[in-house]
């Protein structure tokens, strides 16, 4: 069955189920939407359904910032306050305040 509401919302801070990640969402596909070369690189045992919303984050770990590309079953929303510090947070969202970043231009 498709799911057909996305469980975290643009500017949300959230981190990865089990990768030393976090980052704040910038765009949702409500389903798989990248290449299967992309899909096919995960170990098939930890693949996660196509059938789900997948998030576009500005990511941050202990050594870098990224773009990220993650599938709604291995995130949680981040509840710790602190902001994240990708260097391209600017170009789409205000000050964070009260644990979000709001957007920085109207959507269609």
């Amino acid at each position: 069955m498709l799911k057909t509401h996305a469980k975290y919302h643009l500017g949300q801070v959230v981190r990865h189920r089990t990768h030393p990640f976090r980052g704040v969402v910038f765009d949702v596909d409500a389903i798989f939407s990248n290449t299967d070369e992309w899909y096919a690189a995960i170990p098939e045992e930890s693949r996660p359904k196509k059938e789900q919303p997948f998030y576009h984050l500005l990511a941050e770990n202990a050594d870098n910032y990224y773009v990220a590309y993650v599938s709604e079953q291995n995130l949680v929303a981040d509840n710790s306050g602190e902001p994240v510090d990708h260097p391209d947070l600017p170009d789409l969202f205000g000050d964070f305040e009260d644990g979000r970043y709001p957007l920085h231009f109207r959507l269609n």
